[in-house]
């Protein structure tokens, strides 16, 4: 645990919103009866809940700028910063793993893949990329993976099945690989035969932390004013939505696959939320509007891991003769279904929020 120090409260404000969408989405009161928006696609396209985990990652890229800049000049710095990035990488697949075991317990099972699992290694690998190469490199790196990652997903034949089908979610050469080494006994429960956090869709999602990357850096940058900085990550994240959108004529926006598409459209967005956010609060000190989220983005992870914890055993309650739950009590009995399911998950966001104020007004960071 650590005391707060000097942040940048636009980007706190941003991973606690994007947290607080993230604890909405996942615990609604009735997976039947969910608004569309609320709810993933299908396959291709995207919703508001698709936004969701590529902006956390983006917001990683931003993080270790903000974390490693002043200590990433001295070379001597490097082997204690990797060794702690390591840790924290290990430490944050070991609690999804460990979760996993304690709500189904069973290791024939246990599903390997995950999003802290992506999480750590985007995390990771850009933190090595951050500090062992220049921005320009990771400009091509870019542009290498992307198009790399295209020509992988559409033109690699699969093995024991000829051509390449990235309009079904298990005839790509992704699932076909995490089915390979994974088996599909630990893939997602859902459909043992492909994983929406596959391995090979981990390439272009270090895409997405290395644009955060690209956006902390130039926020950094003292040789220009703020109009300027916010000017240019609106333009970026603008021109990223527009390539996103054509490429996706071709490349279909999937989050599944974590398509290149889908990477610079949900890039061009963070690029551009962050650039409001960091507009209106940091520059403009437009501060009333932060209050409630900031608590979220100091303690994400924490946030994140109650946002499981929490409901997953208050939901064993139950109450009275007839054993009503918690979601019977307080919202099933007088509110439509969908606003029944809808008010439970603002229950859970309210609940994990009421934890994380209390360590915020305690100065408290939980770091993994």
């Amino acid at each position: 645990m650590s005391q707060l120090s000097t942040r940048l409260l636009s980007l706190d404000v941003f991973r606690g919103a994007t947290v607080a969408a993230m604890i909405l989405v996942n615990n609604p009161g009735d997976w039947g009866h969910i608004y569309p928006p609320l709810e993933h696609s299908v396959w291709h396209g995207c919703t508001f809940a698709d936004l969701i985990f590529p902006s956390f990652l983006f917001m990683v890229g931003v993080s270790i700028v903000y974390a490693m800049e002043s200590r990433k000049a001295d070379p001597a710095n490097h082997p204690k910063i990797l060794s702690t990035a390591l840790r924290r990488t290990l430490v944050l697949i070991a609690l999804s793993l460990v979760t996993q075991l304690l709500f189904h317990p069973g290791l024939a099972t246990l599903r390997l893949p995950g999003v802290l699992q992506r999480i750590a290694l985007v995390f990771f690998i850009c933190t090595v990329l951050y500090l062992k190469t220049s921005q320009k490199t990771r400009d091509w790196l870019i542009a290498i993976l992307l198009i790399g990652y295209y020509l992988l997903l559409s033109y690699t034949p699969v093995p024991g099945q000829g051509a390449p089908d990235i309009n079904a979610e298990d005839k790509n050469i992704g699932a076909w690989l995490d089915r390979l080494i994974f088996t599909p006994d630990h893939l997602w429960v859902f459909s043992k035969t492909w994983d929406p956090e596959g391995l090979l869709g981990t390439l272009p999602a270090i895409v997405t932390g290395l644009i955060g990357i690209r956006a902390g850096t130039w926020l950094k940058r003292k040789d220009r004013d703020d109009s300027t900085k916010v000017s240019w990550l609106f333009t970026l994240g603008f021109v990223a939505i527009v390539i996103g959108l054509i490429w996706g004529l071709f490349f279909p926006i999937n989050k599944a696959l974590w398509t290149s598409s889908f990477v610079l459209y949900t890039g061009g967005f963070g690029l551009m939320v962050l650039a409001a956010c960091y507009w209106l609060i940091d520059v403009h000190g437009h501060k009333r509007i932060t209050g409630f989220f900031v608590p979220f983005g100091v303690n994400a992870i924490t946030a994140y891991m109650l946002s499981m914890y929490i409901p997953h055993y208050l939901n064993k309650l139950t109450f009275g003769t007839a054993n009503k739950t918690l979601y019977d009590v307080l919202f099933k009995g007088w509110l439509t279904p969908v606003n029944a399911s809808l008010g439970m998950a603002v229950f859970w966001v309210l609940v994990v929020w009421l934890v994380m104020w209390v360590l915020y007004r305690k100065k408290i960071i939980i770091k993994v």
